[in-house]
């Protein structure tokens, strides 16, 4: 599957359809309007770029246009993730992880299922995740 790019405020467009289902435009902008303070003018031009991206499609019903993604939230958030650890240095994601779980808001369950996921590597973890910014023959200081 072609991973999508989007910018944060596609990102803003897209987690309103997310949440309310297909929409129209205005009931998207309604929302943004709101929330963000956009103009009309505005929504609809990030509708038509998520359009032509391929993370939204589009039908005709009576005189307005009904959005709905064509992508699962949860895909796009992970494909996300992914994108970003690529970009990170390999032996520096877990200081980074651990920098930031205390800001994120997570249920019992979720912490639950993260302990898990970390005994389980654990078990098979190197004792330094080699850096991958160069070659082989170069390490991050």
């Amino acid at each position: 599957m072609n991973t999508i790019e989007i910018s944060d405020a596609e990102w803003d467009v897209m987690r309103i359809i997310w949440t309310l289902g297909p929409s129209t435009s205005k009931e998207i902008a309604d929302v943004l309007i709101e929330k963000k303070g956009w103009k009309t003018a505005t929504v609809k031009t990030l509708l038509g770029r998520l359009v032509k991206k391929g993370a939204l499609d589009t039908k005709a019903d009576q005189h307005a246009f009904i959005y709905s993604s064509t992508v699962a939230e949860q895909t796009m958030m992970d494909q996300s993730l992914t994108q970003l650890f690529e970009h990170l240095c390999a032996m520096r994601i877990g200081q980074s992880l651990e920098n930031n779980l205390p800001k994120l808001a997570l249920s019992k369950k979720d912490i639950e299922s993260l302990q898990a996921i970390l005994a389980q590597k654990a078990l098979t973890a190197p004792d330094e995740v080699p850096c991958n910014c160069v070659d082989n023959n170069h390490t991050c200081h």
